[in-house]
């Protein structure tokens, strides 16, 4: 049984598992295909996952983690492009580029929100900034406290930091347990953010909710101490009644687990039994602790295909599962394709309309 860590952004020992998926492969280690160890992909090395809450501060983090750096292989889906624009649209227009420089924290996702930035004008730089960007990429620091002091020290005093991160309202709304994974130290809601923001003498200007992951929020926040505007009011009353910040209610994501897992084994042994061959698309994090926690192997999921050459020739963590390029999902043509990232449909029905109504979301047709 995991043990509550202290917290890695207030100092807390007042922390509560709320999730806890055992041990389980490193989401971002993708062992070659023909590597295994004593040729048993289940005896891959695994380590402990789980998420905490802390009671005092609200942040949501992982409880351990003794695994190495994310190795940045994916490729930037047209999603997440796509969300970069709309981001920097909304920026621009609600005040939110002052001035005329702009620094970038970067992400292990990879993708950048520099050019579109420059775009309009400012100027890159490796110091101060009007503009502190930071997509997707605080989230992998360890030390949260020390993480937030940097940002707000590259922020200008008349600069604005924007950060852009997958709600921890999403997550628990949507039952997205998957989200969990090695490498990601925090899980924010706007409510924990906000005590984030005011430990390191910042405040939140305004936020702006995106579909993308069920849940992105972009928030943007100035020094100094001031009043919410009604939109932060607004979110942080809607966090409130869900309960973001109480373990009861977030630890309802342990329940989903064993449903979904076997819910996931159970669909793949019907379509097996029913003679049709099943693939998968998207060699994704979050598939990692669901593949191998279902036991799924390549009698029941033939291959996974992905658009990263980085991950292609190899196989998924903890199975015998090999990844495949899209190409080769195509020649296969399997009867039904499992989408592990259901953002990415619509630019894949585009892209392989060879494939049209063969795509199942999450086990679900």
């Amino acid at each position: 049984m995991t043990m509550p860590p202290t917290c890695c952004a207030c100092g807390s020992h007042e922390t509560a598992i709320v999730l806890d998926l055992g041990s389980v492969p490193a989401a971002d280690t993708f062992p070659p295909v023909t590597r295994a160890p004593e040729g048993d992909p289940a005896a891959d090395e695994r380590h402990p996952l789980a998420m905490a809450l802390c009671r005092s501060c609200g942040l949501a983090q992982i409880a351990h983690d003794d695994t190495a750096a994310e190795q940045p292989l994916g490729v930037e889906p047209r999603a997440l492009v796509e969300q970069a624009e709309r981001a920097v649209a909304v920026a621009a227009s609600r005040g939110w580029l002052p001035g005329a420089t702009v620094r970038e924290f970067p992400s292990p996702h990879g993708g950048t929100w520099v050019p579109l930035v420059t775009g309009r004008g400012h100027v890159e730089t490796s110091g101060r900034a009007s503009v502190v960007l930071d997509s997707f990429g605080v989230m992998h620091e360890p030390d949260q406290r020390a993480a937030w002091q940097a940002r707000a020290e590259a922020t200008e005093p008349d600069g604005v930091l924007l950060v852009q991160f997958h709600s921890l309202a999403a997550i628990v709304r949507l039952e997205q347990w998957t989200s969990l994974r090695h490498g990601h130290a925090a899980y924010y809601s706007l409510t924990s953010l906000q005590r984030l923001l005011s430990d390191v003498d910042m405040s939140l200007a305004g936020v702006e909710s995106f579909d993308l992951y069920g849940g992105t929020v972009l928030a943007a926040a100035r020094h100094g101490r001031h009043a919410a505007p009604s939109d932060v009011a607004a979110m942080l009353d809607d966090e409130s009644r869900l309960g973001v910040t109480d373990p009861d209610v977030v630890s309802g994501l342990q329940d989903v687990v064993d449903r979904d897992v076997t819910g996931l084994r159970q669909w793949l042994a019907s379509r097996s039994e029913e003679g049709q061959r099943v693939m998968g698309y998207g060699a994704a994090s979050v598939a990692v602790a669901q593949l191998g926690l279902a036991r799924v192997d390549s009698r029941l999921l033939e291959a996974v295909a992905d658009a990263s050459p980085g991950k292609q020739g190899r196989r998924m963590p903890g199975t015998d599962v090999p990844i495949i390029s899209p190409d080769e999902l195509v020649a296969a043509s399997p009867d039904l394709v499992l989408l592990t990232l259901p953002d990415l449909l619509p630019e894949l029905e585009t892209s392989y309309p060879q494939l049209a109504g063969r795509w199942v979301v999450r086990g679900r047709s």
